[in-house]
């Protein structure tokens, strides 16, 4: 019998899950003592004297005064992460005429934003317009870079390849061995639902259990359940944007006929709107029902409450949201059912940058 091979837990795994959980109760609890920090963590005192010694000789952390509870003894020294200790990268792929990228403080705050058009370029010129602007993102950064996160359409595998993204013509792309190549830099690459759908749970307050929608250059999803992102067996989980729903609709992107893409996409429902302006209201109606049929057996299997929908706000709106919500609950209709939320993203364009960055933080320090 053949018993499987445990790896043996090494000193510096321990010192940085014991690191990770002091960063962790500084960043969610400021404020902290040195005290206040080992009864939290379950860590001595001397390690967390030590620990809290390297991160402030790193910039990472940094005293912030002493406290005013009245207790015996000498004041204790309370403790924050320092925001301005370093810089994170973040870049969103997403749009379908143009990239964003940003220099976000430690505290999630973006300190600048940059865009670059993409002119309908697909491929080469796409892949070299995020490379210029990751370059230009690092190139403007004013203190030690963490790490550069990164949000992209389609589906991306553990290693930060892009598989396959039809919309951007790419397949098999090597993303982020690229920009950690050009830039001598950490960097982090995901499905840009996914990457939103963890910024919709940390910063608007979403539940554990969330499905985010995001309309985009294509149609993606982003899926958490008990507060894990769920990749699927072959990382494309969340690509809802190639089922088809129609198989006599239009062609899509990927070779498939009537995928849900062509229905919900922003390019998709731009031009057909602009083709029968007079009924807006209508195409946004029936993208949203389409979206609905789709979502349902989602909702219905996993016992869903809460659905986000990101995009532009001219897309959107009451009618596709109203439209999408009905379908669903009327497929699904059920007295055991809660009451479906499914709402337009508070967190606007900035979703997939905020989640980017938060990959950085996660991967590099082991915080959220």
């Amino acid at each position: 019998m053949q018993y499987p091979i445990r790896r043996k837990l090494r000193p510096e795994d321990a010192r940085r899950s014991n690191l990770a959980l002091v960063l962790q109760a500084i960043k969610g609890t400021p404020q902290l003592s040195r005290a206040d920090l080992a009864r939290a963590t379950g860590l001595t005192k001397v390690t967390i004297s030590d620990l809290v010694a390297e991160q402030i000789a790193a910039d990472l952390v940094r005293e912030s005064g002493t406290s005013d509870a009245s207790r015996p003894g000498k004041p204790s020294t309370l403790l924050e992460l320092n925001p301005h200790g370093r810089d994170v990268l973040a870049m969103d792929l997403s749009a379908p005429d143009r990239l964003r990228g940003a220099v976000i403080s430690l505290r999630g705050e973006p300190i600048l934003t940059r865009e670059r058009p993409l002119n309908g370029a697909v491929g080469e010129p796409a892949l070299a317009a995020v490379r210029a602007l990751a370059a230009e993102l690092a190139a403007a950064a004013t203190r030690p870079i963490l790490g550069l996160g990164v949000g992209t359409p389609g589906t991306v595998d553990t290693t930060g390849t892009v598989l396959s993204a039809p919309n951007l013509h790419w397949s098999t792309v090597p993303l982020r061995e690229l920009l950690e190549g050009d830039l001598g830099l950490p960097v982090r690459v995901e499905n840009d639902a996914n990457v939103a759908v963890l910024a919709e749970r940390r910063i608007a307050g979403g539940p554990d259990d969330l499905v985010r929608i995001q309309l985009s250059r294509g149609v993606g999803a982003g899926l958490l359940i008990a507060g894990r992102l769920v990749h699927g067996a072959a990382s494309d989980a969340g690509e809802i944007g190639h089922v088809a729903i129609d198989d006599s609709g239009p062609q899509c992107g990927c070779g498939k006929l009537g995928c849900l893409e062509t229905w919900v996409s922003v390019p998709a429902l731009t031009a057909r709107i602009a083709a029968d302006p007079e009924h807006r209201e209508w195409a946004l109606a029936e993208a949203g029902h389409r979206l609905g049929l789709a979502l349902a057996p989602v909702v219905g299997m996993l016992g869903l409450q809460r659905i986000v929908v990101g995009g532009p706000p001219e897309i959107v709106g009451d009618a596709l949201l109203d439209a999408a919500r009905d379908c669903i609950v009327e497929c699904t209709r059920s007295q055991f059912r809660p009451d479906l939320e499914l709402t337009a993203s508070a967190l606007g364009t900035d979703a997939v940058l905020l989640g980017a960055a938060d990959l950085v933080l996660l991967g590099e320090l082991g915080v959220t």
